[in-house]
C-alpha cells in the first residue's frame, strides 16, 4: 500500500509540474510577444470581433493567452468592454481598416452592456465601412448586439431565439422543509425579494408585479432598436416577438430579421467582395488585441487624470479579490482623492450589492472625495441595492436606459438547523451563558420573539440610513424616496422617470461629464482602477478554485446552478443591501 501510495504521489507531482510548466511556458511566449514592434496594419484590413461563447466584463488583459481549449482553466473566456471599444474606434479612424466581421451569436452579457457595445458599432457605421455578422447560433442577446450590422447571416443548419425575455428564480423552501431547516427572514420592503426563494414557493404578486414591470421595459427598449436598425415596424417585430414566429432560421430570413442563409465560407467570399478582392485571395484580418496595440496614444503628456475606479462583482467587506471589498476600494478612492493630479473620479458599477456594512463604508469614501473634486458615477449591466447605495454618494449619476438598478431596500437571514441537527444527523447541542442574550440567534435552535425584535430593529435602522443616504445624495425629499424605495428594481430609463439617475449614457458620457465637473475638457487622459493583475498572477491565486468549480460541474451537470446558489450563502452574513436573489434573464 505504501508503495502504491508513493507511486499515486509522484504521478500527482508530475501532473501538477506539468500543468505549472505550461503556464509558465505560456507566460513567457505572452512576455515575448507583448513586445513585439508596433502592429502595423496592411491595406484591406477586416477587423475581426469572435464573441462567440464569451462573457463580456468591464475590463481583461489583453496580453492574457487564451486557455479557453484548455479543460481545466479559463473554460468560458471573457472579454472586456473597454477593450471592445477602443479597438472598435481604433477600426473606424485606420484608413486601412473596411469594416468588421462580427460574430456574436452566443455572447453572454447583459443588455446595458450590449447597448454601450452596440452605439459604439453604431459610430463606427457613421465611417461608412461595413459590418457583417455571421453566427451558427443566436440567442436573443448575441442578436441584439448583431441587429446593428449591415448584413445578418445564418449556418442552414442554425438556430435563431427570438421569443422575448424572461426571468426564472429557484425556491428552497421545500428543499428546506425536507431538510427540517427553518430560515428566519428579516427585511425591510415589500419589493425586497431577494429572501422570497428561502420562504415562499413561488413569486409573491410584488415581485412579479416589479419583474413583469422591468422585464417588459427591456425587452420594449431591445424591440426599439432593432426596429431602428433592421427597419421593420415596431408592432410588428413586437408580434413575432411575443408570439415566437421564428421557430425555423427560414422563418427569419421571411421575416427580414436576417439577410441570408449561407455557410460561413459563403459569407467570407461575400467580405472578399467588398474588399474587391478575387474567391482565391487571402483576406487581412486583425483582432481586439493587436488592433489596441497599433492604436496606442504615443504621447501621454497631461497631468490631468480621471480616475476611473471599476467596481464589478458582489460587495463585500475585507479585501477580498474579485469582488468589490470595501478595504481595498477605500483604498482605491482615498488614493484618487489624495491624488492632486486626479481631477474627477468616475465610480464604474455593476454590482448586484451584497453587505451593507461594506457598502457604508466604500459610500463614506465616495461622500469624502466629492468634498474635493467632482465623482460621476456610471452604471453599467446592474447597479442595484448596494451598488446604487455606493453610486448615491455621487454629483451624478448616469445609467443605461436598459441599466437594473434601485432595489433600494435590506434584509438578513438566518438558519434555524435544529431540526436538520437533531432528526436527521442525531446532533444534539447544549449551552451555559453569562446573559439572556449570550448566544444571539444561534442557529441550532429557533429564534425568540425577543431576539427578532432586536434584529428586525437593527434592519429597519439600516434601512433609514439607506434611505438618509439616497436623500442626501439626490437631493430628495424622503417620502419620495420612499416611494420609489421599497426593495423595488428599476431599469434606467424607469429610475430617470423616478429621480434616481441624473442621466441616461455610458461610461463615455460619465467621463465626459466627469471631465466638464472639472474644467478640463480638452486637456486629460483617464486611468483606471484597481490595476489589473498579470494573468499569471490570478492563475496563482484562482487556480485551486478553478479546478474544484470544473469538478463540482463534471459531477453535478444541470444540477450545478442549484449547488451554487446554495453555496453563495455562505455570503449572506449580517444585514445584506443585495437585488432578489438572482435575475436570470433568458
Amino acid at each position: 500500500m505504501r508503495f502504491l501510495g508513493n507511486v499515486l504521489a509522484v504521478i500527482v507531482g508530475l501532473l501538477i509540474f506539468s500543468v505549472m510548466s505550461f503556464f509558465i511556458l505560456a507566460g513567457l511566449i505572452a512576455i515575448i510577444s507583448s513586445s513585439e514592434d508596433e502592429v502595423k496594419i496592411k491595406e484591406n484590413t477586416v477587423l475581426v470581433l469572435n464573441l462567440e461563447g464569451r462573457i463580456l466584463v468591464e475590463r481583461s488583459n489583453e496580453d492574457d493567452p487564451d486557455f479557453s481549449s484548455f479543460g481545466l482553466i479559463s473554460s468560458v473566456p471573457s472579454i472586456g468592454l473597454t477593450s471592445l471599444k477602443n479597438a472598435i474606434r481604433a477600426a473606424k479612424e485606420n484608413d486601412n481598416i473596411k469594416g468588421i466581421f462580427l460574430k456574436s451569436g452566443t455572447l453572454m452579457a447583459g443588455q446595458a452592456g450590449i447597448k454601450e457595445l452596440r452605439d459604439e458599432l453604431l459610430s463606427f457605421k457613421e465611417s461608412g465601412k461595413f459590418i457583417v455578422s455571421y453566427a451558427e447560433l443566436y440567442t436573443e442577446n448575441g442578436y441584439y448586439l448583431s441587429s446593428v450590422a449591415d448584413e445578418i447571416y445564418v449556418n442552414p443548419s442554425g438556430m435563431m431565439e427570438f421569443n422575448g425575455l424572461a426571468s426564472e428564480i429557484l425556491f428552497f423552501k421545500g428543499l428546506f422543509e425536507k431538510l427540517e431547516i427553518e430560515p428566519e427572514i428579516f427585511r425591510v420592503g415589500d419589493f425586497k425579494s431577494a429572501v422570497e426563494p428561502f420562504m415562499l414557493d413561488k413569486m409573491s404578486e410584488e415581485n412579479r408585479l416589479q419583474t413583469s414591470s422591468f422585464l417588459t421595459d427591456l425587452n420594449s427598449f431591445m424591440l426599439n432598436e432593432i426596429s431602428e436598425s433592421r427597419g421593420i415596424n415596431y408592432d410588428r417585430l413586437k408580434e413575432i416577438n411575443s408570439q415566437m414566429l421564428v421557430r425555423r432560421v427560414r422563418d427569419a430570413e421571411e421575416l427580414e430579421l436576417i439577410d441570408g442563409i449561407w455557410y460561413e465560407d459563403q459569407v467570407i467570399d461575400l467580405i472578399k467582395q467588398k474588399l474587391g478582392l478575387e474567391k482565391e485571395d487571402k483576406i487581412n484580418t486583425i483582432n481586439v488585441s493587436r488592433i489596441n496595440k497599433s492604436a496606442k496614444p504615443k504621447s501621454k503628456s497631461s497631468k490631468n487624470r480621471i480616475a476611473v475606479i471599476v467596481a464589478e462583482g458582489e460587495i463585500m467587506g475585507g479585501n477580498g479579490e474579485g469582488l468589490i471589498s470595501s478595504e481595498r476600494f477605500k483604498e482605491e478612492i482615498r488614493a484618487a482623492r489624495k491624488n492632486k493630479n486626479v481631477k474627477a473620479i468616475v465610480l464604474r458599477v455593476n454590482s448586484p450589492g451584497g453587505s451593507a456594512l461594506a457598502s457604508e463604508v466604500i459610500w463614506r469614501e465616495l461622500e469624502e472625495a466629492r468634498k474635493e473634486k467632482p465623482v460621476i458615477a456610471s452604471m453599467g449591466e446592474v447597479a442595484a441595492s448596494g451598488g446604487y447605495y455606493i453610486a448615491a454618494a455621487s454629483d451624478t449619476i448616469v445609467a443605461q436606459p436598459n441599466t437594473i438598478t434601485g432595489s433600494i431596500g435590506i434584509f438578513a437571514l438566518w438558519f434555524n438547523a435544529k431540526g436538520l441537527l437533531n432528526n436527521k444527523l442525531g446532533i444534539t447541542t447544549d449551552v451555559v451563558k453569562t446573559g439572556e442574550f449570550s448566544d444571539f440567534l444561534s442557529p441550532t435552535r429557533r429564534v425568540t420573539e425577543a431576539e427578532k425584535l432586536i434584529f428586525q430593529n437593527q434592519i429597519e435602522e439600516g434601512y433609514d440610513i439607506f434611505l438618509e443616504r439616497v436623500v442626501k445624495g439626490r437631493d430628495m425629499d424622503k417620502e419620495a424616496v420612499k416611494k420609489v424605495a421599497s426593495g423595488r428594481v428599476w431599469t434606467g430609463n424607469q429610475a430617470l422617470e423616478n429621480g434616481l439617475v441624473d442621466a441616461l449614457g455610458g461610461l463615455d458620457e460619465a467621463i465626459r461629464i466627469a471631465a466638464e465637473k472639472a474644467g478640463i475638457e480638452e486637456d486629460y487622459r483617464v486611468v483606471y482602477y484597481p490595476e489589473m493583475k498579470s494573468w499569471f498572477e490570478r492563475f496563482m491565486s484562482q487556480i485551486s478554485n478553478e479546478v474544484q468549480a470544473y469538478y463540482q460541474k463534471e459531477k453535478l451537470g444541470t444540477f450545478y446552478p442549484i449547488y451554487k446558489q446554495i453555496e453563495e450563502l455562505n455570503k449572506y452574513e449580517g444585514i445584506m443591501v443585495r437585488m432578489p436573489f438572482d435575475y436570470h434573464i433568458q
